[in-house]
């Protein structure tokens, strides 16, 4: 196993030397700042994506009500300021003054109340956030400044939701004359930087707006290139060609960007876990015995230790260890191969039986992972096949629609730092995320915390979520993996943040 991370970091290692022979470093354009991203979400509007990679721009193209930075506190945003009822039923915004969009619609109690009836109507149904916001019944304006969230029971992360994704304030006039679909290429905030090119699987370029109620940034323009292949990543950052490789930077690339003189290395413990979860509905995962076996098959304290650096941490349920929810208690299923074989015997499966393992064929991280999985699995006589994937076509195409294989890599980034925001997505019944499973168990668990006021006791009920999930073996936890980016050292001012979620404004470049 030890020799499988050599090999793969080695093979790293020489793309990268093939990737960028003795470049210099690119004449830089003055006050630009380039940024790599592996995917290209496909469309920018907030409501129809969770990815992280749609966030690092949209996160400075939009505002919510609210907002949090690096340091994770929330603080005002577009509303100054707001107070929730004693029943936590209805909570009142005071929202800013004299703040427009890029396009000059001026931002007001009526944008408010159109962003969210289209969020819960339906052009939000065809997205993956609406979910987070059904606790919402309803958007009432009080006046221009004022506006009420009717609740149709409290939900105690909802101010935390509205401080991204989803809950990002979008222009009813302008949506309403140009469409959805226009809107999804060519979008409008009230951000600090508006987008001004576009070009799908390639690019996508902002420019600072001057008029943005919190000043104008320091940047003359940020360029945000499509780029899958990790290598290319490192040799374009190597080369002076990229600023700033965004997490993850594989790790195998860690002593490439330290050895360089001219760059450095950001790391960060953040909320972003890793799992193979399993197909509990077809080939031999269906067996709850047969999980079990090959969790216990897989030694993740060494993938952690020979294959990610250490940067990472094991994890016994789907969320980190800031994640409201977790429970120090619950410890994963040991590493125990003699009795992984024991269990596979007794549940009929014998030597040779195969498993398909389905990831993200541009994660070098988990690449890595993966085959050490694949290795593990072998010791107990399961033959592994893994599958890679185009980003988009795992996470749009296969898991939704229930076409995995045995087992598929599941990535979440646990934004809101509440087990809710991954548990309900990943475990309730005819969520995106949940193609196989209907526990009713689970179910009534998952709807019971959202509606509890108690923090302490909402807390015990999602720690019984973990405890559930890990009983039922519905996924193999692997680790919680830091947030890695590689830097220029022209770039100053950059803060990383834990959640992935760029917020370029202070930033500026030599």
């Amino acid at each position: 196993m030890q020799n499988l991370g050599r090999n793969l970091r080695a093979m790293l290692l020489a793309a990268t030397a093939m990737a960028a022979p003795a470049l210099a470093p690119a004449a830089f354009a003055a006050g630009t700042l380039t940024v790599t991203l592996v995917q290209d979400p496909g469309s920018w509007d907030p409501i129809d994506t969770f990815l992280v990679n749609w966030a690092k721009v949209g996160n400075n193209v939009f505002d919510g009500l609210v907002q949090r930075g690096p340091d994770m506190k929330l603080a005002p945003g577009l509303a100054t300021s707001w107070e929730q009822s004693e029943d936590g039923k209805r909570i009142r915004f005071k929202l800013r003054e004299n703040v427009k969009f890029h396009n000059g619609e001026p931002f007001d109690a009526e944008a408010v109340r159109f962003t969210f009836e289209r969020l819960l109507g339906a052009e939000g149904a065809k997205g993956p956030q609406q979910s987070n916001y059904n606790a919402i019944d309803k958007v009432e304006v009080v006046d221009a400044t004022t506006v009420d969230f009717l609740l149709k029971n409290p939900d105690p992360v909802l101010i935390t939701k509205l401080a991204g994704y989803g809950g990002m304030i979008v222009p009813p006039k302008y949506i309403q004359e140009k469409g959805d679909e226009y809107f999804n290429t060519h979008p409008v905030g009230t951000g600090p930087f508006k987008v001004v090119d576009y070009q799908p699987k390639v690019s996508v370029t902002l420019e600072p707006f001057a008029e943005h109620w919190g000043g104008k940034p320091k940047l003359d323009k940020v360029v945000f290139r499509f780029i899958a292949e990790p290598s290319t990543q490192v040799a374009e950052l190597q080369a002076g060609r990229v600023d700033i490789v965004t997490d993850p930077l594989p790790i195998s690339a860690i002593p490439i960007v330290n050895s360089d003189p001219r760059l450095k290395v950001e790391s960060i413990t953040g909320p972003t876990v890793q799992a193979l979860r399993f197909n509990t509905r077809t080939g031999i995962t269906k067996d709850e015995t047969v999980r079990k076996a090959l969790i216990m098959a897989v030694d993740r304290d060494a993938i952690i230790k020979q294959m990610l650096g250490g940067q990472a941490k094991p994890i016994a349920s789907f969320q980190s260890e800031l994640s409201f929810g977790y429970d120090p208690a619950l410890k994963p299923l040991p590493f125990d191969p003699a009795k992984a074989k024991q269990l596979l015997a007794q549940a009929g499966v014998k030597p040779g039986a195969a498993v398909q393992i389905d990831f993200r064929g541009s994660d070098a991280n988990f690449r890595e992972a993966a085959q050490a999985v694949a290795g593990y699995l072998q010791a107990v006589g399961i033959k592994s096949i893994l599958k890679p994937y185009e980003t988009n076509v795992i996470l749009n195409e296969i898991i939704p629609a229930g076409k995995t294989g045995e087992m598929f890599q599941q990535g979440w980034g646990g934004w809101t730092f509440d087990y809710d925001n991954t548990a309900y997505l990943m475990y309730h019944s005819g969520e995106k995320w949940n193609p196989y499973d209907n526990i009713p168990e689970l179910n009534a668990l998952l709807e019971s915390q959202r509606s509890m006021t108690d923090r302490s006791k909402r807390e015990k009920v999602l720690q019984e979520i973990g405890r559930v999930v890990a009983d039922k073996a519905l996924e193999m936890p692997l680790y919680n993996l830091n947030a890695v980016y590689g830097v220029s050292k022209r770039v100053k001012n950059f803060v990383a943040p834990p959640d992935s979620r760029l917020r370029l404004t202070d930033v500026t470049v030599d």
